[in-house]
């Protein structure tokens, strides 16, 4: 009776470990769209459509204080529009949209 108890667990237990090295789905799609991005924002970059993003993190601390906690390249009515989000000591996320070229504010919003 103990060996047909047993007998069970390491088929599971092979299941399990062969589900736990598996990536989550999705997650190929995922990076192959995280890489068409990133080559979508290098070229942008080559082609001097947007500014480095050293350069728009400069700008955007001389309007927002706090730790910069994510930042966003989109392209918006035929231009790239940089969004960064930031954390102020308080807690309160303040999002911030500059131009990629120009750096002018584009929007800046209070969450």
């Amino acid at each position: 009776m103990i060996t047909k108890i047993l007998t069970p667990f390491p088929l599971a237990l092979a299941l399990f470990v062969a589900l736990s090295v598996m990536p989550p789905m999705g997650a190929q799609a995922d990076d192959d769209d995280d890489a068409v991005e990133h080559e979508e924002a290098r070229r942008a970059l080559e082609q001097g459509l947007v500014r480095p993003l050293e350069q728009i993190i400069v700008e955007a601390r001389k309007h927002v204080e706090g730790d910069l906690i994510e930042v966003e390249l989109e392209r918006e009515n035929g231009r790239y529009i940089y969004e960064l989000e930031f954390i102020q000591p308080s807690g309160q996320i303040i999002e911030l949209q500059l131009d990629a070229k120009t750096m002018a504010i584009v929007e800046d919003d209070d969450d």
